[in-house]
């Protein structure tokens, strides 16, 4: 009722990413897959889905890559499992009650989350001290 795929948190992962490192300029896309140990064909074909839909643009060549058509600040992570999954808990919604709130509350937090929110986040995670005993 309220699944989604290995698709979403794969491409969370990779446009985190891109929005890390990416600017003005497209980053390949071998590149994000290694740094974020995503299978690169599975990677393309997201990426396709997302280049498509006016997530991405691509460009081709010796300094090809993905950059986002948009800036990551307007780019919600609901756009983002919706564009790949289908629209998030259909179903919940149909079988009313507790279910329905559940995939109004998903529907919530991921409609709240921008790709640069999500990378700001990381980005804090991974700057938090470690205290050890």
């Amino acid at each position: 009722m309220l699944a989604i795929t290995s698709k979403s948190p794969y491409a969370l992962r990779a446009l985190v990413e891109l929005a890390r490192v990416g600017g003005a300029d497209p980053v390949p896309l071998g590149e994000i897959a290694r740094r974020r140990d995503v299978p690169v064909q599975f990677l393309e074909g997201l990426f396709g889905t997302l280049r498509r839909a006016g997530v991405l643009v691509s460009q081709r060549g010796v300094k090809g890559g993905y950059s986002f058509a948009r800036p990551p600040q307007e780019v919600t992570v609901l756009e983002i499992v919706e564009l790949l999954e289908g629209e998030v808990g259909v179903e919940a919604r149909v079988a009313g009650g507790v279910w329905a709130e559940a995939a109004d509350a998903l529907r919530s937090v991921l409609g709240g989350a921008t790709i640069a929110e999500v990378a700001e986040r990381e980005a804090e995670a991974a700057a938090a001290p470690m205290y050890y005993i």
